[in-house]
């Protein structure tokens, strides 16, 4: 196969998979790796963000704005780091969207889980354990069990 047909064929890969959801460059990358050098992905992907049809910014966006209501922060930051968000663009995605007050997201979460506060240290802990599984600081779990409770 051609250079020239091997980098279409992985533009219309990139671009049937921006398709379908919006993806990192490294996500691409991964993606197409077995179908390319790591040169003409490279040329590939450059091509498409110049274009705009690729945007680590747009994806950290959407990615915040669809997650938000469900995740603390650090989950939000470590989903974003894994899929190849630069730290300064993931930070600054979390600061400019406009989110609730992290203790009204971890109420929310909480609410939506479980229907009754802790009734012993064995409840509260597991309560506890799954906030922090979604990345609200225990800080603000341990606020919000102490509220609750009493």
């Amino acid at each position: 196969m051609q250079k020239q047909d091997l980098c279409q064929s992985l533009r219309q890969r990139a671009i049937r998979l921006l398709a379908r959801r919006e993806h990192t460059r490294v996500e691409l990358a991964r993606k197409l790796a077995a179908h390319g050098t790591t040169e003409e992905i490279d040329s590939v992907l450059t091509e498409l963000a110049r274009a705009g049809l690729q945007s680590d910014a747009r994806f950290a966006e959407g990615y915040v704005k669809s997650q938000a209501s469900r995740l603390g922060m650090a989950r939000l930051r470590h989903a974003l780091r894994t899929r190849g968000v630069a730290e300064t663009l993931l930070e600054s995605q979390l600061a400019s969207a406009e989110l609730p007050d992290e203790m009204e997201r971890t109420r929310a979460v909480w609410t939506k889980k479980f229907a009754l506060p802790p009734a012993d240290a064995h409840e509260w802990a597991r309560q506890a354990r799954f906030l922090q599984g979604r990345g609200f600081a225990a800080e603000t779990i341990r606020k919000l069990l102490k509220e609750i409770k009493a």
